[in-house]
């Protein structure tokens, strides 16, 4: 293998673990400097602006990846900077709605979540949706010119920022942790909104030409993308919001405390995610079918492996992980840290589901599966919850994990014994669509 390849392979690896390792610093420093009820609160506020801007705020990143590296492989440089200029639009009204929503539910916070205080925190953070919004785009010129080691670096740079947020506004409450959250998004925006620009004026210079046929494909997949990406944000971001609802706040700071093994699982897969999206989708619009299909194969064996050796190690020294790392006040929180520990194996499991759907231009599989999954999750999450706090809302999350791993198992073995598709043959210029 090109020993430029593996540099950027291990770059992208160390600047991913390291964001994610920054991002669990963070909550532990939330975990220990707030109460147990303050950091539900917290959460709460983290995962409504999450929630709202995974829904509303377009997905137009994997539209950009897809089609960004089928404009490179046939050289059409024109098409590939119209392709920017139309989706910016799209992304800017997403990020928009996103903040109006949080604004909506700040105002009424007190009837929702019963906590009248977490009204001055959510009209912040309805700012956030607004700041993060360039830096999803801003990496897609760094993806496609294969530096995801760049990528890797600018996440931990984020994440170093925010963690910086929350150790420094932690000390004056919960209103100044979200403002200084916001201030860090918008440095780390800018950052990485000037390598992302000076990467995509490296591409050859071309005239902008109308997208053709391809625009109405390209609206259908950031339609699907979307969706797929709403469908994930009621799954990961809703279930503290439901908890908050229909319990305490000091059940939903349990929850996120255990959480927390399930980030570790993520940290894992997470750099190897991000090969995996870039390369992949590359060998498929190439036509390296097979490649791509060995490369999900070898991932679950080497995923299945580690988990087998990892999460008897978790189950057994949990409470004694919680302690180290949370304190002795949040000891609650080690029932519902193992049961989330094993819905954590799972997902890492079928990590590759990730990135699959975007690589074989299906994201329309995405809403499926996760689907399925949200419409497991949801209720049992409210009814669980309601009845055992954080424990019922992380047995929720093991029974929904598993559902959604047995419906990528069955789409996968199909889509494996499917005839390989036809090769892309460029199109004439047609307005279509994003073409206008």
């Amino acid at each position: 293998m090109d020993g430029t390849v593996l540099r950027r392979r291990a770059g992208a690896a160390a600047g991913t673990y390291a964001s994610i390792v920054l991002g669990f610093l963070g909550t532990i420093v939330a975990a220990r400097v707030f109460s147990t009820e303050v950091l539900g609160l917290f959460t709460l506020v983290i995962a409504s602006a999450g929630f709202f801007q995974t829904l509303l705020d377009l997905t137009i990143e994997e539209a950009l990846i897809k089609f960004g590296f089928r404009y490179i492989t046939r050289e059409d440089w024109g098409r590939l900077r119209r392709l920017f200029r139309r989706t910016f639009v799209f992304k800017a009204v997403g990020a928009i709605l996103a903040g109006v929503a949080l604004v909506g539910l700040g105002l009424g916070a007190g009837t929702v979540f019963h906590h009248s205080e977490l009204r001055t925190p959510l009209l912040l953070s309805a700012l956030l949706p607004l700041a993060q919004s360039p830096e999803g785009m801003a990496a897609v010129p760094l993806m496609l010119r294969g530096r995801y080691d760049v990528r890797g670096g600018f996440l931990a740079f984020s994440m170093a920022l925010r963690l910086a947020a929350i150790a420094a506004g932690s000390h004056f409450g919960l209103t100044w942790t979200v403002a200084a959250i916001v201030l860090a998004q918008v440095v780390a925006s800018a950052a990485i909104g000037i390598a992302g620009l000076l990467a995509f004026h490296r591409f050859p210079r071309g005239d902008s030409r109308p997208l053709g046929e391809d625009g109405r494909e390209i609206l259908r997949f950031i339609g699907q993308s979307s969706a797929a990406t709403g469908v994930v944000s009621l799954r990961s971001t809703l279930t503290p919001m439901l908890l908050g609802m229909v319990s305490t706040a000091a059940q939903v700071g349990l929850f996120r405390v255990a959480q927390s093994p399930q980030t570790g699982f993520n940290a894992v897969s997470a750099p190897i995610r991000l090969v995996l999206l870039s390369e992949q989708t590359r060998d498929w619009e190439r036509g390296n079918i097979e490649k791509v299909f060995a490369g999900v194969r070898r991932y679950t064996l080497l995923a299945s492996v580690g988990s087998i050796v990892l999460l008897p190690l978790l189950l057994v020294f949990m409470p004694q992980i919680v302690r180290l790392l949370f304190e002795s006040k949040n000891l609650g929180a080690v029932d519902a840290a193992r049961i989330i520990v094993a819905a954590g194996a799972v997902q890492f499991v079928v990590g590759w589901s990730k990135s699959f759907a975007v690589t074989i231009g299906r994201p329309k599989l995405r809403i499926w599966t996760h689907g399925i999954e949200t419409a497991v999750l949801l209720p049992l999450a409210i009814t669980f919850g309601w009845l055992w706090g954080a424990r019922g809302a992380a047995i929720a999350v093991l029974a929904s994990s598993i559902v959604f791993a047995l419906a990528w198992a069955v789409l996968f073995a199909r889509i494996r014994r499917e005839p390989p598709p036809s090769a892309v043959v460029p199109l004439e210029p047609e307005i279509v669509g994003l073409s206008t």
